[in-house]
């Protein structure tokens, strides 16, 4: 067992002694990805900083006792975009639809070769409107919410301890705004928890007639139906601290009449590429997929565990410059690892305590390296190199893996001989070479009953 497990919380701008609400049912809330496109880099780093966080937690409190939600959005304007951008001959849902299932579909195979744990519970937004419309209707009726021009806001002056997360009073978040404050707003920081859809655009029928949810309420609804009102742990990208974060607390502690929402609140810092801002302008932004499993990024590809320890060799709330160099380097220490071994015994003490601490990772891979160092002389040293690792996601069993990626590969499995009916070749070989980079290789062949084409799957050795 680590010594006392401390997390920096945001909300308090101090590290802080964790105390479980509930020590059999430890609850965490992570801002999951919004399936228009496929995860970038930057995606990746909340991704595995929380899995970090979530196997930390099992270890200390047991397997069982920890709830780990990580929602999926697909419900999204962005989404609608590109839905009528690549489907443009399909009625808008099926090409929702489309999109959303290739795009997390994608986001589950790529996540898992990073090797991270799925999640407790994943919900999707498109399942949890009737939870999102009963909390409308409760801010509403206490005074916190008010319909204007078939939107409904939430009435940011109705509640006088706004701005908590971000430190940021109205007055200040004015000043901020980008757009110009439409005219039915009683105040410009006032934001939408409900909004009309036209007859183009997916809607659901509710008291202000058929509309959508805004992006906030989404994480409010799902983080209360699965976790409760007050949970232990909510985590994301700093960039969401103001004003998605800010917003969720809003609506969650006027709907609840609670003081918070959750106890303690975590944000990595930002990823840069060589140096800069990831923009598609200039040429530096990379998808997970495009990394994993093409050569633009360095002139080569690069495995998993190598961009996942990139990620842990930063201390998770400082910004990373995601490099070839960094990866390089990465890379030199995995070749200096044991390869095999079995996790039959504890992670090693050094590597509980560095985590212990706001999850120091680079103090974690300092010590991991050094055990490597030791197993690779002293045979005795190899099962406290192996668990420690498997405490960080760093190397995992075969079945591990397996069933992690096995809903993916055959969703993919699945739309892959879609397109071949459709004569797609292209796409359809794609989906198999991905598959093939990842050690998934893929089998054609005939039903013996309908003649139809079936394809197996199966784990390269």
């Amino acid at each position: 067992m680590a010594e006392g497990l401390k997390l920096y919380n945001t909300l308090t701008r101090s590290k802080v002694d964790f105390t479980p609400i509930d020590p059999k049912n430890v609850r965490m809330y992570v801002c999951g990805p919004t399936v228009y496109d496929f995860a970038h880099i930057g995606n990746a780093r909340p991704v595995i900083v929380f899995d970090v966080l979530y196997r930390l937690l099992r270890h200390i409190y047991g397997e069982n006792h920890v709830t780990y939600a990580r929602n999926i959005t697909d419900v999204d304007d962005k989404i609608n975009a590109r839905a009528l951008r690549d489907f443009p001959d399909l009625p808008l849902n099926e090409a929702i639809a489309k999109v959303t299932q290739k795009t997390a579909d994608q986001f589950h195979a790529d996540v898992a070769a990073l090797g991270n744990l799925p999640p407790t519970i994943e919900p999707r937004a498109t399942d949890n409107i009737q939870q999102m419309i009963d909390i409308i209707k409760t801010l509403i009726a206490k005074g916190h919410a008010y319909v204007a021009e078939g939107e409904v806001l939430f009435d940011t002056r109705s509640m006088a301890a706004y701005g908590q997360l971000s430190k940021r009073n109205l007055d200040e978040q004015q000043a901020g705004i980008r757009i110009a404050v439409e005219a039915h707003k009683k105040h410009p920081g006032d934001f939408v928890l409900w909004k009309l859809s036209s007859h183009n655009e997916p809607g659901w029928e509710s008291p202000w007639g058929r509309g959508r949810p805004g992006w906030h309420i989404e994480c409010s609804a799902m983080s209360k139906r699965y976790l409760g009102e007050v949970f232990d742990i909510h985590g994301g990208g700093l960039d969401l601290i103001f004003p998605h974060h800010e917003n969720e607390i809003a609506q969650s502690c006027c709907a609840n009449d609670t003081s918070v929402m959750a106890n303690v609140w975590m944000h990595n810092g930002f990823v840069q590429v060589e140096g800069r801002k990831m923009s598609k302008s200039d040429g530096n932004f990379f998808t997970i997929n495009e990394l994993l499993d093409t050569e633009n990024f360095g002139g080569r590809k690069w495995p998993g565990e190598v961009l996942r320890l990139a990620m842990l060799m930063t201390h998770y709330r400082e910004p990373i410059d995601f490099s070839v160099k960094r990866l390089e380097e990465a890379e030199r220490l995995v070749a200096k690892w044991p390869t095999s071994g079995t996790d039959d015994a504890a992670p090693d003490q050094t590597v509980l305590d560095a985590l212990a601490d706001d999850l120091n990772t680079v103090a974690a891979v300092q010590a991991l390296h050094a055990l490597a160092s030791a197993a690779n002389s002293d045979p005795s040293k190899l099962p406290a190199f192996v668990a420690s690792a498997a405490l960080l996601g760093l190397t995992q069993k075969k079945a591990d893996v397996s069933d992690d990626l096995s809903a993916a590969i055959d969703a993919l499995v699945e739309m892959r001989l879609e397109m071949l009916k459709t004569k797609n070749f292209a796409e359809a070989d794609k989906i198999r070479d991905d598959l093939l980079a990842k050690g998934i290789q893929l089998k054609d062949g005939k039903s013996k009953d309908t003649g139809e084409r079936v394809t197996t799957w199966e784990v390269k050795r």
